[in-house]
């Protein structure tokens, strides 16, 4: 019994910041967060590596244990352990600390690149962050909200892209830099997307006109996500009023039911 209110204890602070000592946990957690990916900054500056290397793996190997308490902490505090090792944060501690000791499993000269490249895979903490900001959690949600219709966006700029990608490749006939149909393709993804590189140009006269038709599409569908993202987050971000006597969702500017017609309170 005492093993269950301890561990509930644990809970409350780890997983939750209403309490005096869960948001201490929290503040701590955070600074160790950003204190951790600032060494991991700092670690990557060749002249710095080279002067404190040993003091930079020293602190990152202090950052690592404590990680690794905290994610091995909410596994065993969790009510479905295994419902918290693949949901999304999960997963982000997880990666915060896996790097590090992936790395001592790598010997040799020649491994020293993955090594570094695994090391460099540390700076995930900082999506750790994002569980301390509100606003991002908004954001987050509105983004969740608005992931199907994005979805049928992005299909319909693939299709547009593909289509502009292949015409291109028949209409330059296969030159100028429009070698292959994948090649051609890449260049309406740039063109469309307004980024313009300048490494493939199309010279026939069809050619610079699709080219400025795609430059033109390219301002008209560029803020459809923005405005997709921006509706979900209103919404999101509405107040609403229950009716007492239909249960009915009225918008906060609203002293009535649309419903029924009866006094609203507010939620």
């Amino acid at each position: 019994m005492t093993r269950m209110v301890n561990k509930y204890r644990l809970y409350q602070i780890v997983f939750e910041s209403d309490t005096k000592a869960g948001k201490r946990f929290d503040i701590l957690l955070l600074w160790c967060i950003l204190l951790s990916i600032l060494i991991a900054v700092l670690d990557s500056v060749p002249y710095l590596n080279l002067i404190y290397k040993n003091e930079f793996y020293t602190i990152e190997w202090v950052f690592t244990v404590i990680f690794s308490i905290e994610y091995f902490m909410r596994i065993y505090i969790s009510p479905k352990p295994i419902r918290y090792i693949f949901s999304y944060w999960g997963i982000i501690d997880l990666l915060a600390i896996l790097p590090t000791y992936v790395s001592l499993f790598f010997y040799g000269y020649h491994y020293l690149l993955v090594v570094r490249i695994l090391r460099l895979l540390r700076v995930f903490r900082i999506l750790k962050l994002v569980r301390f900001n509100r606003e991002a959690i908004f954001l987050l949600r509105a983004l969740r909200a608005s992931s199907y219709k994005i979805g049928i966006f992005f299909s319909a700029v693939l299709t547009i892209v593909i289509l502009l990608g292949t015409i291109m490749y028949v209409v330059e006939n296969g030159e100028n830099g429009f070698t292959s149909i994948p090649q051609s393709i890449y260049w309406a993804i740039i063109t469309v997307t307004t980024v313009g590189y300048g490494d493939i140009v199309p010279h026939t006269i069809l050619g610079k006109f699709i080219s400025s038709l795609a430059m033109i599409i390219g301002y008209a569908i560029i803020a459809v996500p923005t405005g997709i993202i921006t509706v979900e987050m209103s919404k999101s971000s509405e107040k609403n009023k229950i009716c007492p006597q239909c249960n009915t969702n009225n918008i906060e500017t609203s002293n009535y039911c649309t419903n029924c017609g009866s006094m609203l309170k507010k939620n």
